[in-house]
């Protein structure tokens, strides 16, 4: 099947390439959420940088949500709760009764797979 450039794209060296930008685009798009915004920060400072990335290692969360609570502090807003599992990554504690538990729902049944 032949990618065909839409109508008033005459220039055959681009041939396929609108198509190409326009997936891009909409896959930009439909990875941003609705109602939430994107930066980019430049020129961040090194201590800035390296406080942050400590703060986030200690408290086993991302990058991204630890500057997301700076910003949201320094702009003196209440944010909106977050419905992700951050707060869980890093949080398993070993259980032998668990483990155990696991072991058992992951046997399979031969009767029942005949």
């Amino acid at each position: 099947m032949a990618i065909r450039d839409p109508p008033g794209v005459a220039n055959p060296g681009l041939r396929g390439s609108f198509c190409l930008a326009c997936a891009c685009i909409h896959a930009y798009y439909v990875g941003m959420r609705r109602g939430e915004h994107q930066y980019t920060i430049r020129n961040v400072p090194a201590a800035v940088d390296q406080a942050l990335r400590k703060k986030a290692a200690r408290s086993r969360r991302s990058l991204n949500a630890v500057a997301l609570d700076a910003l949201t502090k320094a702009a003196n807003v209440t944010a909106d709760a977050r419905h992700d599992l951050d707060a869980f990554f890093g949080s398993w504690v070993a259980d032998p009764a668990v483990d155990r538990a696991l072991r058992e729902q992951r046997r399979i049944d031969e009767d029942l797979w005949k």
